[in-house]
């Protein structure tokens, strides 16, 4: 095997979204790679023939890429950066200032050396750089094209003067002042009350108008946005939370305004989390994603609204939409969507039925799993379709393959083999050099009884070693959510550890999603009790196979990962040779409050002076005096989905007892694992930590990137 390089990191790239031209001739994305001297990650975005004939063209090389979406005549691709200033447009809004600075507030540089995201546009027909559209001070969020192509809807802030003053003030390190239930979000920071407001857009000047009614709301709304989609019935669609107490709550509400800001409609009625409202193709109905505001185990649903009514189209499926997802129109009684079924990423397509037929019942609605050439060892990523419905654009991700863009005819989607589907064509190759030169892993799925149940999990191992040799040491590597899976997909962790000769495991715990609502309400307000039991049994049959020994077994997970194996220390301490909580909760009680989760928090378990049972039951913290096992802890210094504090009273708790211990806290960081620097430390700390206590390693230190020894 040839071992892969943890630095190799920063030759990664990752393929994100994608988008394929009105005439289906022509599929963007966007990919990020990594730049080492900046230590940042850095999107690009693509073009290629969605027939293959050429290599994809990088229309991008600077400043980032997201959210690409063509005009509806196919000239255009536009695109959210964060640029230099357009020269033109700045000397054409200046009159020729010289005084005016690159980066001030008036040209969108919000007063100071960087700029903020704007919607940019590529001209295909005539060629050149991008221009810039938008001009926001608080930068452009999300938009969306007019049918004519001539406007642009984009949601920006828009501050008051009291609001400015304020956020002046912040950048100066003057205090936080807030009055929000909400008072921070992961990644965010602490929130504030500015609105994000519609604003319709000249697509040529700039020229941008403010949509008074078409505001935000609610307290994940700097994380969700408000998803504008502008129908050919010339109404604009968005999402938005009205409710008397916003923060307080989950609901999502789909409204529609006139793009003079007139007549605004609420569709929805508040029992939904509603979100990405997408027009049909003649604009008459409107297809929307909806959750349950207060019961997230179940299944969110394709709903479709018509005539002042709406109803679920997926209701009998017993199916979540997968995380990403969006209802994809092909006609106007057909749509796509991606949903996760039985631990895997997989297309549906949803009979939407004949106009009118919404207020009737659900008689000929159904789900139609298509696509079945995607096979069952890799993961649909992404998905899109032209406007003509001819042809589509996916991601697909394979473990030894890469992650990539392919172009496949629409009438393809209903092949049941690969083979069969003659027109699926690759069209990126962005990790070539990787795939190529280092080895990758093998995937297989397995199964496992646990309570009475079938589990489910994914096996990696590098293809040069054979699993009925036994000696093997095992991965145990945990998905968060709970509400998640794992499937086969490319990751460089997985690629690092079996490159070393690690066999890894990521079980598909009860508590998880894509089983249905049943299995995932298994978990429901107690934390500790399923996932313990079928990770364990899960270890233990990979054990039997005579795959891997149980004097080498090791762990890591990240959130809801990093909180499984809390419970897993302190109840099963016998479990892992050595184990790595990533950015976890261990006492739900000094969490509350202090994380930005209070609402799924009341919505599981209560408030906790009026269940504290139930809230300390659930916490590994109170197990405490139970931990054995060797931890590597990690943390993220401004995670406030799981915050810091939460890592060190783990390792406090484990310390104070004599364990060995290693705390990890990296500055500036969120609920994520952020720039390629830290990532590649991570899985130095990673490999180190389980080096360091596997019995069959000679030397230890030898793989440790800090050459400490124990307790240092």
């Amino acid at each position: 095997m040839t071992e892969l390089p943890l630095d190799a990191f920063y030759d990664l790239t990752q393929v994100g979204e994608v988008a394929v031209s009105p005439t289906g001739d022509r599929v963007a994305f966007t990919a990020t790679g990594y730049d080492p001297d900046a230590d940042e990650p850095v999107g690009s975005l693509f073009v290629a023939p969605a027939d293959g004939s050429r290599d994809p063209h990088r229309l991008t090389r600077v400043s980032g890429a997201s959210a690409p979406a063509w005009s509806p005549d196919g000239d255009r691709l536009a695109f959210i950066a964060a640029r230099d200033d357009d020269a033109e447009r700045r000397v054409g809004r200046d009159d020729g200032d010289d005084d005016d600075e690159e980066g001030s507030a008036a040209d969108g540089g919000n007063g100071d050396d960087e700029p903020t995201q704007q919607v940019w546009a590529f001209d295909l027909a005539l060629g050149g750089d991008a221009t810039q559209i938008t001009d926001f001070e608080e930068g452009a969020k999300e938009f969306d094209w007019s049918p004519d192509g001539e406007r642009l809807v984009v949601a920006a802030r828009d501050p008051t003067e009291a609001e400015r003053a304020y956020l002046d003030g912040r950048k100066e390190g003057e205090p936080v002042e807030t009055e929000r239930l909400q008072h921070k979000l992961d990644g965010v920071g602490y929130t504030d009350t500015v609105r994000t407001y519609l604003h319709v857009v000249d697509a040529d000047g700039g020229e941008a108008e403010r949509l008074d009614d078409a505001h935000g709301g609610g307290a994940y709304q700097d994380l969700s946005g408000l998803q504008p989609d502008w129908g050919a019935n010339d109404r604009i669609a968005f999402t938005s939370c009205r409710e008397e107490n916003p923060d307080d709550t989950l609901v999502r509400d789909v409204f529609t305004i006139a793009p003079d800001g007139t007549g605004l409609r609420r569709l929805t009625d508040g029992d939904l989390s509603a979100n990405t409202p997408v027009w049909s193709p003649d604009g008459d109905r409107l297809a929307f994603l909806g959750g349950d505001p207060v019961n997230w185990c179940i299944p969110t649903q394709v709903y479709l609204y018509e005539d002042g009514e709406y109803a679920s189209l997926t209701a009998d499926l017993d199916r979540t939409v997968a995380r990403g997802g969006a209802p994809v129109w092909d006609d106007g009684g057909t749509l796509y969507c991606r949903f996760a079924d039985e631990a895997r990423t997989r297309l549906m397509r949803v009979d939407a039925g004949e106009t009118g037929t919404v207020g009737d019942d659900a008689d000929g609605h159904a789900a139609e799993r298509v696509f079945e050439a995607q096979g069952t060892d890799r993961a649909m990523a992404g998905f899109d379709l032209s406007a003509d419905g001819g042809r589509a654009g996916v991601v697909l991700s394979h473990p030894s393959d890469g992650q990539d863009v392919y172009g496949v005819d629409s009438a393809d989607l209903d092949a049941d083999e690969e083979a069969e589907a003659e027109s699926l064509t690759r069209l990126s190759e962005v990790n070539a050099d990787l795939t190529e030169e280092y080895s990758m892993p093998e995937s297989r799925r397995i199964e496992w009884e646990s309570d009475g149940e079938t589990i489910s999990g994914i096996v990696y191992h590098d293809p040069d070693v054979d699993l009925s040799d036994g000696d093997h040491p095992l991965v145990v590597a945990i998905h968060g959510g709970p509400i998640s899976y794992d499937e086969p997909v490319f990751s460089f962790d997985h690629a690092a550890l079996t490159s070393r000769g690690y066999v890894v495991l990521r079980p598909n715990y009860r508590g998880g999603s894509s089983y249905g609502r049943e299995f995932a309400e298994a978990l429901k307000g107690q934390w500790g009790t399923h996932e313990v039991t079928d990770i364990a049994n899960g270890v233990a049959d990979v054990v039997e196979r005579g795959w891997v020994d149980d004097d080498r077994v090791f762990g890591y997970g990240f959130s809801y990962g990093g909180i499984a194996q809390g419970f897993l220390v302190t109840q099963e301490p016998d479990l892992f040779t050595a184990a790595a909580p990533e950015h976890g909760i261990y006492d739900l009680r000094s969490a509350y409050g202090t994380d930005d989760s209070h609402i799924w928090m009341e919505n599981e378990y209560g408030l906790p002076w009026e269940n504290p049972e139930g809230i300390d039951a659930s916490s590994s913290i109170t197990d405490a005096g139970n931990i054995e096992t060797p931890l590597l802890v990690t943390a993220g210094q401004e995670d406030w989905r799981c915050p810091p504090s939460q890592s060190e009273q783990l390792y406090v708790a484990a310390r104070k007892q004599g364990v060995e211990a290693r705390l990890v806290l990296y500055e500036d960081e969120h609920h994520n694992i952020g720039t390629p620097d830290r990532a590649i430390h991570r899985l130095e700390e990673l490999t180190a930590w389980y080096a360091r206590h596997d019995p069959a390693v000679d030397d230890p230190d030898s793989d440790d990137p800090h050459g400490r020894e124990d307790g240092e």
